[in-house]
């Protein structure tokens, strides 16, 4: 099962830190990836981490302002979003392997 949490509502240029924490079978080695969707439009991958090195991935629209990291244990990943956009609203997911978590809405507004 996979708990992602963190989600709030914060002005432009503020900063959050979701995280995702992994447990039971869904501690599984995979690497661990969080996107972002708004209602009507597709999702957007954001972010992946690798489970064997760590090696990260990031999209163009959060390249400098996201950043992946995990606990030593593996079991949380967790994705810091400094100089939040408006264009950030939306809710973000992670995903392990074939375990996606529930959801947490990020807000950006002044």
């Amino acid at each position: 099962q996979l708990q992602a949490s963190g989600g709030g509502s914060v002005q432009p240029g503020g900063s959050l830190r979701l995280s995702c924490a992994a447990s039971g079978a869904a501690r599984g080695s995979y690497a661990v990836g969080w996107f972002r969707q708004v209602t009507g439009r597709e999702r957007e991958w954001l972010s992946i981490i690798t489970r064997r090195d760590g090696v990260t991935w990031y999209a163009d629209s959060v390249k400098g302002r996201f950043t992946i990291n995990r606990d030593k244990a593996q079991s949380t990943v967790y994705l810091q979003m400094n100089s939040l956009k408006y264009e950030d609203t939306a809710v973000y997911y992670c995903v392990k392997g074939p375990d996606r978590g529930q959801g947490t809405q990020v807000t950006v507004s002044s």
